[in-house]
């Protein structure tokens, strides 16, 4: 049994501990968090059943966990990354894994150093629907690919951003792309191949924040390919879509939903017997945007753990979406197409605040 540890009690901390407190996954268990805010800590300890600590080096010290999920702002992920890999513990950090480049190769060297595995969470990768997809990419039954997009039409408002200062601002957080649609983005990434080059628009439509809540992103994929980002938290009243749609010279398909829950288009020239069927299976309906994937993403954690298994998602697989977000962002500060083939960064993303 793992026992693992929360560093960070905000919103998404309690979508982690129903998970690990509540048995959900197997050979898991949740021992402490913690949080500097005595009210989140007490929340969320209370109501898992889970000692609270103020100083999470007190909870290293005291509690020993096996795991260590660092779920605080993320401007601050690499800082907290990197002082607590020194406890050599495994450590979960989720999206983004930072926002800066150098900080993420900085969080990787020193979970190497520690001899620990670095997770991040990318829960999206184990839906079902895209499971499915990713299964006939690997299948080839696309043939040559032709064009990847994502669409995400979300519903955040200013009552959302005014949680806390941090959101919304380029030195802790980013806009729409690095907060909600780097799932997205990974997405297309995984499924489409590496990017060549990114040429992207945005804008501040609906609410009061630094960065963007509105982006439209062209993208060239090394291998010829054409794709397309269309992200916007500042769809109104309510969440609507969160899809992607792969086209190839023999086949498409399309997984929406607002959680990239449902297969609504499989079609494929050189058809199956089991095609008739897949709409039907592989479809499921999440109760929130989160979706079923944190639990089947905890799943392969501790199995890469205990077994030794295969980490799908560490921390070079992590610094992909990001380097892809870091030029997008270039791209929309210089009005110029950026290529990937170099070390693509934003000049706002990350930076200190003045």
């Amino acid at each position: 049994m793992l026992r693992f540890a929360l560093v960070g009690c905000g919103r998404i901390a309690k979508r982690h501990a129903e998970l690990l407190a509540g048995g959900h996954v197997a050979g898991a268990t949740l021992c402490a968090v913690a949080d500097i805010n005595p009210i989140r800590l007490k929340d969320v300890s209370s109501c898992f059943g889970v000692k609270g600590y103020l100083n999470y080096s007190e909870m290293m010290e005291s509690e020993s966990p096996d795991v260590v999920v660092v779920l605080t702002e993320s401007g601050n992920h690499s800082k907290h990354v990197i002082d607590l890999a020194q406890y050599g513990r495994h450590i979960v950090v989720e999206k983004p894994m930072a926002l800066r480049l150098s900080d993420i190769d900085k969080m990787v060297e020193s979970c190497d150093k520690h001899s620990i595995k670095l997770f991040v969470v990318k829960q999206n990768r184990f839906n079902r629907p895209i499971l499915k997809l990713r299964e006939a990419l690997l299948n080839e039954r696309f043939g040559r690919l032709v064009s990847g997009s994502v669409r995400v039409r979300w519903c955040r408002d200013q009552s959302y951003y005014d949680q806390d200062q941090w959101r919304g601002t380029w030195s802790m957080d980013g806009g729409v792309l690095t907060n909600q649609a780097i799932h997205h983005i990974d997405m297309l990434q995984w499924m489409m191949g590496d990017i060549a080059e990114v040429f992207s628009y945005g804008a501040t439509q609906l609410v009061n924040i630094e960065t963007e809540d509105t982006a439209v992103v062209s993208l060239r994929f090394v291998n010829g390919a054409l794709g397309c980002i269309e992200a916007t938290t500042a769809a109104r009243p309510s969440d609507q879509e969160g899809s992607i749609t792969i086209m190839g010279e023999k086949g498409m398909v399309e997984v929406g939903g607002f959680a990239m829950n449902e297969i609504k288009t499989w079609q494929f020239t050189d058809k199956l017997h089991s095609d008739s069927e897949v709409i039907s299976r592989y479809s499921v309906n999440p109760p929130n945007v989160y979706g079923f994937g944190h639990k089947a993403y905890y799943q392969h954690v501790v199995n890469s753990i205990l077994n030794n298994g295969p980490n799908l998602i560490d921390g070079i697989a992590g610094r992909k979406s990001v380097e892809i977000i870091n030029a997008i962002y270039e791209s929309m500060e210089t009005g110029k197409a950026i290529p990937l083939r170099r070390q693509p960064h934003s000049m706002r993303l990350g930076e200190p605040h003045k």
